[in-house]
C-alpha cells in the first residue's frame, strides 16, 4: 500500500511543519531558515517485508546518507554521493514485528513521496518534546552518516521527540531565537560556542540566554553543553578553555539551566574527529553516549 501524505506525516518526526508540493512531494521544516533534513526520521513498527519511497534532493551540503535501522541495528545505507538527485529507495525487512527508523540526510535537503510498504505501520511513540539548538556539530556534519550524528546516537537512547535547530556556522546570537507558533517544548538543549570562542566580549552569550528564557519562560529545563575539544588550533586551546568557563558561568546563573562540560564528552584525540573540529562516527558515538549518561546523572 502507498501511504497518503497525511499518513506519512504521522510517522515523520523532527518537523515543525510540512509543505506539500504540486508534484506530490512533501518537505519538512523546522523553520524557513533551515531546509536541511537534519535529524528528521520516519519511525514506526510493522510486520512488513519491504518498503520503498521516492525522493528528491534539492540541495547537498556534504556527503551524507539515507539509513535504515531495524530494532536499533543499521541494516541499510544509501550514500547521497552515489544517488541521482531523484529516484526511489527500496529496502527489504526481516520477518516478524520490528521497530524501523529511517534517517534522512543531515546535510542535504530531501523531499519524499509515495511511501509504499506491504503491511500496516504503527507510528513510534516518542517521549518529551525537546528543542535542540546548535551549530554544525549538532546539525550532524562530521560522521557523514545520518544515523551516527551525536544527536542521533543520544536520541536512540533518550527517545525524545526532537526538533534539531543545529545549523553550520551558528553562534550565540539572540537574533536566531524566535517563538514558533503552536510549539512548546518540554526541554531545550543548547550546544553552541565553538564558532566564537575568540570573542573577548561575552555580551552575545549573555543576551542569548536572557532572550531564550524570555521566550520560553523561567520554568522550562534548559541544558547548556559548553564547547567540545577542538585540535585544529593548538595555540587557541587556552582561549577556548577560558571561553568555556565563561559560558558555563553565564548559563549557570539561571536556576532552570543545567550545565554539561563539553570538554568531557569527546576524547581530546584526533582519531575521534573528521578534521580536529567535527567528531567523526567514532567521536559522535562516544559523545552521544557520554551525553546520555550525564543527562541521566544530573536528572535533566
Amino acid at each position: 500500500m502507498i501511504l497518503t501524505n497525511d499518513e506519512l506525516k504521522k510517522i515523520y518526526f523532527g518537523a515543525y511543519e510540512f509543505e506539500e508540493k504540486e508534484d506530490g512531494y512533501i518537505q519538512a521544516f523546522w523553520y524557513d531558515r533551515c531546509m536541511a533534513s537534519t535529524s528528521k526520521t520516519l519511525e514506526f513498527s510493522t510486520e512488513a517485508r519491504k518498503l520503498s519511497f521516492e525522493y528528491k534532493i534539492i540541495w547537498k551540503g556534504s556527503p551524507d546518507s539515507f539509513e535504515i535501522t531495524v530494532d536499533g541495528l543499521v541494516t541499510g545505507i544509501k550514500y547521497v554521493k552515489d544517488l541521482m538527485d531523484t529516484g526511489t529507495i527500496e529496502w527489504e525487512l526481516p520477518e516478524g514485528e520490528k521497530k524501523v527508523v529511517i534517517y534522512l540526510p543531515a546535510d542535504a535537503t530531501v523531499l519524499i513521496r509515495n511511501f509504499s510498504i506491504d503491511a500496516k505501520v504503527e507510528p513510534a511513540v516518542k517521549g518529551e518534546k525537546v528543542l535542540w539548538l546548535g551549530d554544525s556539530i549538532t546539525q550532524g556534519y562530521g560522521p557523514l552518516r545520518s544515523s551516527c550524528t551525536y544527536v542521533s546516537v543520544a536520541n536512540r537512547l533518550l527517545n525524545y521527540d526532537i526538533i534539531n535547530q543545529g545549523i553550520g556556522g551558528y553562534i550565540y546570537d539572540k537574533g536566531s531565537l524566535m517563538k514558533m507558533e503552536g510549539y512548546n517544548p518540554d526541554k531545550i538543549i543548547v550546544a553552541l560556542g565553538t564558532n566564537q570562542y575568540g570573542d573577548k566580549d561575552m555580551t552575545k552569550v549573555e543576551e542569548y540566554y536572557k532572550t531564550l528564557i524570555e521566550i520560553y519562560g523561567k520554568e522550562i529545563p534548559i541544558l547548556c553543553i559548553s564547547p567540545i575539544w577542538r585540535g585544529d588550533s593548538v595555540e587557541g586551546l587556552p582561549t577556548l578553555m577560558a571561553f568555556c568557563e565563561k559560558v558555563k558561568k553565564i548559563a549557570g546563573q539561571y536556576k532552570n539551566v543545567r550545565i554539561v562540560d563539553g570538554m568531557k564528552m569527546v576524547p581530546h584525540l584526533s582519531e575521534y574527529f573528521l578534521d580536529n573540529l567535527h567528531p567523526n562516527c567514532f567521536g559522535c558515538e562516544v559523545y552521544g553516549r557520554n551525553l546520555v549518561e550525564e543527562i541521566r546523572r544530573i536528572g535533566f
